[in-house]
């Protein structure tokens, strides 16, 4: 079953998180196993919001991950092969199961439609989303042991949640969501009905550049701090490069910022990432 459920767990992430599959492609052995499933299970709890069509299901396959994580689930856990891989890399790599908890209910925000209120509250979504992510492959390539990555993850993360949900941004609006700081567009005096009409102004652009801005310094302070890591560490910071040709794309884009963002082929985010590896050794 461990095999299998590796290998399940690397077919979702693929077709769940393409990005964060790519960037398991510069490690290696049991470490791209081990970070392959600690993303699947991202993955799988990030698209809960898809799947369902109410709040209530997606309390319940939250539930039942935290019952899984906690070892209070009454069916067969193991029979998930993605959350076997993941229980696998717990055990054997000492995650403490009360940071993943943490994301899980981190992760009850998406399930409904209140805006995200101000930039403290999503600079802590980030980190219990994102940064959370990068702190534990790190320490999975730290052979299970805790270390110190906070500033690289933390900003990272912050950079990474800001980026991807400027690119998300005309299709959660369309949903009638606003995931990014709603005091940002407040101040710049853009109204709810706007946004989610799809209706360009001023200070719509206005506001959607301040949060390219924040993106560009979390990301900024993040290459510094990924720097002056131990060299086997940075490989769990591979998507960077990916994330900082993504922000450039968005700030070159002349089109509706309700548009598609415009991405890279994968080819050339490999490439990225596996020069941006080289460099790093």
């Amino acid at each position: 079953m461990a095999t299998d459920s590796f290998a399940h767990a690397a077919a979702a992430l693929r077709a769940g998180d393409r990005d964060r599959y790519l960037s398991t492609l510069v490690l290696t052995g049991k470490q791209r196993d081990a970070v392959t499933a600690l993303y699947a299970f991202n993955a799988d709890v990030a698209a809960i919001r898809e799947r369902v069509s109410s709040p209530a299901p997606g309390e319940v396959r939250l539930q039942w991950w935290s019952d899984a994580l906690s070892g209070t689930e009454h069916g067969s856990v193991r029979s998930n092969p993605v959350a076997d891989a993941l229980l696998q890399v717990t055990e054997s790599n000492r995650i403490p199961s009360g940071t993943l908890l943490r994301l899980l209910n981190a992760r009850r925000f998406d399930l409904y439609d209140d805006p995200m209120p101000d930039v403290a509250s999503f600079e802590g979504y980030a980190g219990e989303t994102v940064s959370t992510l990068y702190q534990l492959a790190a320490m999975i390539l730290n052979d299970g042991e805790a270390l110190e990555a906070g500033d690289a993850a933390g900003h990272l993360g912050v950079a990474h949640a800001l980026i991807g949900h400027l690119r998300a941004f005309g299709r959660v609006s369309a949903q009638g969501r606003i995931m990014l700081p709603w005091s940002v567009f407040a101040a710049n005096g853009v109204r709810e009905g706007e946004i989610f009409a799809g209706t360009e102004s001023e200070g719509l652009v206005e506001a959607l550049g301040q949060l390219s801005e924040m993106a560009a310094d979390h990301l900024k302070r993040a290459e510094t701090a990924i720097a002056a890591l131990p060299q086997q560490l940075r490989p769990a910071f591979a998507l960077t490069p990916v994330l900082r040709r993504q922000l450039e794309l968005l700030n070159r884009h002349s089109g509706s910022p309700f548009e598609p963002a415009p991405d890279e082929p994968d080819w050339r985010k490999i490439t990225r990432l596996a020069w941006w590896s080289w460099r790093g050794r």
